[in-house]
This record gives C-alpha cells, sequence and structure tokens, in this order.
C-alpha cells in the first residue's frame, strides 16, 4: 500500500514551491516497486529510514526503485526553475542523482532539520511546518536571479513542449548558447530535454485520461507536438521506460 497526499504551500513559498507532500509506504509480504517518471521538477525528501534528508535532482529519464520496509516520507516540490534559491550550486549537478542534503547544505543546518523532524511523534502538518521553516531561512540569505530562466519556462510549458529552442532564444532577446548554459545552471536540464519532458508529461496526462474508446495514437501525436507516432513511442521509452500503449495499460 502507498497512500501519498499533496499540500499547498505557505504564501512565502508560493513563488518557490509547488507543493509539499506526504507518503507512507507499507509493503505488505513483498517490496513496493515504484517507477518515478521525469516531471520537470527538483524534491528534498526526508524519510523516518534516511532523516537527514536528500535530493532527488531533475530527471531525464524514469527512475525505479523498491521499499522493503514501512516508510514515512515528508517532502517539499519545488516550481520548475525555482529549487536554485535554496542551493548554491549549477543545478545540472544534480541531474538524475540523489545526493544526501547534508552535502548541500551546512551539515549543521541539515543535521539540526533531520532533528527537529524525526526525534520526536508529532502530526504531519507540523513536520511541513518546520520544513517552511528550513526553507524560509535558506531563501532570505541568497539573491533572486535574473528571471531568464523562468521566463523560457513558461514559454516551453506554454507551448507544450512544442517549441524550438532557436526560436526560444530569438524570443527572449539572447544567444542560443547563453540561453543553453543559463538554463542547465538555474533549472537542471538543458532547455531542449526540459521541452522533451513537457510535452512527454502533456502525452502521458492524456493517457490517463483518454475519455473512452480506443486511442488515436497518430492524432495523439501530433496533437502533443510530435512529428508522428514513432517519435511519440520513442520519447515515452527515453522517459517512461516502455511504450505509450503498454503505459496506457498500466494506467487504466
Amino acid at each position: 500500500m502507498h497512500l501519498y497526499q499533496e499540500f499547498p504551500p505557505q504564501p512565502a513559498l508560493a513563488a518557490h514551491v509547488a507543493c509539499l507532500w506526504t507518503s507512507r509506504a507499507l509493503p505488505a509480504g513483498a517490496p513496493l516497486r515504484q517507477r518515478i517518471l521525469p516531471d520537470n521538477c527538483i524534491d528534498i525528501l526526508w524519510q523516518d529510514s534516511a532523516p537527514c534528508g536528500f535530493v532527488a535532482g531533475m530527471m531525464s529519464r524514469a527512475h525505479r526503485f523498491e521499499i522493503t520496509q514501512p516508510t514515512l516520507t515528508v517532502a517539499v516540490r519545488f516550481l520548475p526553475g525555482a529549487a536554485g534559491a535554496f542551493f548554491g550550486l549549477p543545478l545540472h549537478e544534480l541531474q538524475d542523482g540523489h545526493p544526501p542534503l547534508d552535502a548541500l547544505w551546512p551539515r549543521a543546518d541539515a543535521e539540526r532539520l533531520a532533528a527537529a523532524l524525526w526525534e520526536r511523534e508529532q502530526p504531519v502538518r507540523q513536520r511541513l511546518a518546520t520544513i517552511e521553516r528550513a526553507l524560509l531561512q535558506r531563501l532570505h540569505a541568497l539573491p533572486a536571479d535574473d528571471g531568464l530562466a523562468r521566463a523560457a519556462i513558461r514559454l516551453i510549458d506554454g507551448a507544450g513542449g512544442a517549441v524550438r529552442i532557436g526560436d526560444l532564444a530569438r524570443i527572449l532577446g539572447v544567444s542560443r548558447q547563453h540561453l543553453a548554459l543559463r538554463f542547465r545552471e538555474d533549472v537542471g536540464l538543458s532547455p531542449k530535454t526540459f521541452a522533451m519532458v513537457s510535452r512527454f508529461r502533456r502525452a502521458s496526462a492524456a493517457l490517463r485520461h483518454p475519455g473512452g474508446g480506443q486511442v488515436d495514437w497518430a492524432r495523439l501525436a501530433l496533437d502533443c507536438g510530435y512529428y508522428d507516432q514513432s517519435h511519440l513511442i520513442h520519447e515515452f521509452r527515453l522517459f517512461a521506460d516502455e511504450t505509450p500503449e503498454r503505459y496506457t495499460r498500466v494506467c487504466a
């Protein structure tokens, strides 16, 4: 059994945080196997089995893992392009990685937060409030960015990922090379990969809510910005580790 719940952030964090979330995994006999798909976000997770926390960097592929014992997770998910305000390093260094939080924040800060979260029993809401206070302390200590990456994200997501990076750079008034460098540092993926994930998320959402009847794969591919059905299949294999038809059966 896997119980998952999301909570909105407090207003002071709303420009940076998509949600806080909790997960209670209760394996019943066999390990609980899960597959996490790219979502263009960075998360920090704290678990009762890993109290100091770890970071889930931007994903360029599906990640699979298994849980063998009951595990409580409390976590924060940052909005795309917003996690840089809480880490003092180029975010592409975290791509597809899961570094411990005490390797990215001062060890004393990470350990103090872990103690506040896990040294005693407390309601989940109280643990989430503790995380929010820690994030506000980190946010206040760092300067704001110039908004280039967030402007690019808005354009990419507004087009559902169906945008050429050269066109994007011209709209933003910068060179393609400058955009690629800043985007990787401030977001964690290249703008091309980010756009591919955005397009994949659009297509996978359509398959989770197909509206009944047979899927018109050619129409779906065109509607979601793919060249053709083969292009759709190729990117599903890349980001979901399976075909879109198989993905539809699993989600049904």
